[in-house]
């Protein structure tokens, strides 16, 4: 499969947005979206990456980037996307940022769980939630969210990141239903293992994950399937995995994640 880019820029273009744009996945996004001739609009802490990715795609392919050095943890860090974009015709709105912890649900502190969930389900609701009604003005566009496939069931050990990543699941099935009438595509994309600085922050050895894409694979991968939705997996051998896990008897499938997860936790420790 592949992308007919004067079709996908008519459709979504000109101005995009991506959020966790400073490293993995959401770094991927930009790239590419910079190459089809987009203007970006990066959202991440990291400004000085931002910067850097910026002037490497402006020098590249001539794209204008805004930078928004933001806080996705600050509850208000969606109205200040909204209002920073208001002047913008933006057709594609990517809610990437994310991230997890990898224990015992009790020994996480009390505030990283509060931000994870503020960033991974806080944020793409309340993106979604401002830029519809725009997408709807313009009569065209999309909204890509990245989920986990650790959504798809409850993940031992990853408790709240699964969790939040759920609501990400249940939230991008219910908006593409909302939404394919209007011709607003929503996809919400469940990547496995990844070649991005995650695991290792979450505690788990790079060396020991299977079946790992890079991140540009996940990115237009997402790119040719945006009509494709609500929500699909990125990686063939994950999502076998988890069709396998998800009929299976659900007690025995989450004892077989604890024990994976764990191991995983423990091989790092």
């Amino acid at each position: 499969m592949s992308v007919n880019v004067t079709d996908f820029r008519e459709r979504y273009g000109p101005v995009a947005v991506v959020t966790g744009a400073s490293s993995g996945i959401g770094r991927a996004f930009a790239r590419q979206l910079a190459q089809w001739g987009f203007d970006l609009v990066l959202v991440a802490r990291r400004v000085e990456r931002l910067r850097a990715l910026a002037d490497e795609m402006g020098t590249a392919h001539g794209t204008q980037s805004t930078i928004l050095d933001l806080d996705l943890a600050d509850p208000g860090a969606v109205q200040a996307i909204l209002d920073a974009t208001a002047s913008l015709d933006v057709g594609l709105v990517i809610s990437n940022a994310g991230f997890g912890f990898k224990g015992e649900h009790t020994q996480a502190d009390g505030q990283l769980l509060i931000d994870i969930l503020t960033v991974n389900s806080h944020m793409p609701m309340m993106l979604s939630h401002g830029f519809i009604p725009r997408l709807k003005a313009r009569g065209k566009g999309g909204i890509i969210m990245i989920s986990s496939v650790e959504g798809l069931m409850g993940a031992p050990y990853s408790a709240v990141y699964g969790a939040s990543k759920a609501f990400v699941n249940s939230l991008g099935e219910a908006l593409w239903a909302e939404m394919s009438p209007e011709g607003i595509d929503i996809l919400t994309i469940c990547p496995g293992a990844t070649d991005t600085e995650a695991p290792a922050k979450q505690g788990i050895d790079p060396a020991t994950m299977v079946a790992v894409m890079q991140p540009e694979e996940v990115a237009l991968f997402s790119f040719e399937n945006i009509t494709n939705g609500p929500v699909l997996v990125s990686s063939d051998y994950y999502r076998e995995m988890f069709e396998q896990m998800t009929a299976m008897p659900r007690r025995d499938a989450l004892t077989a994640m604890a024990g994976a997860i764990k191991s995983a936790i423990t091989q790092q420790g």
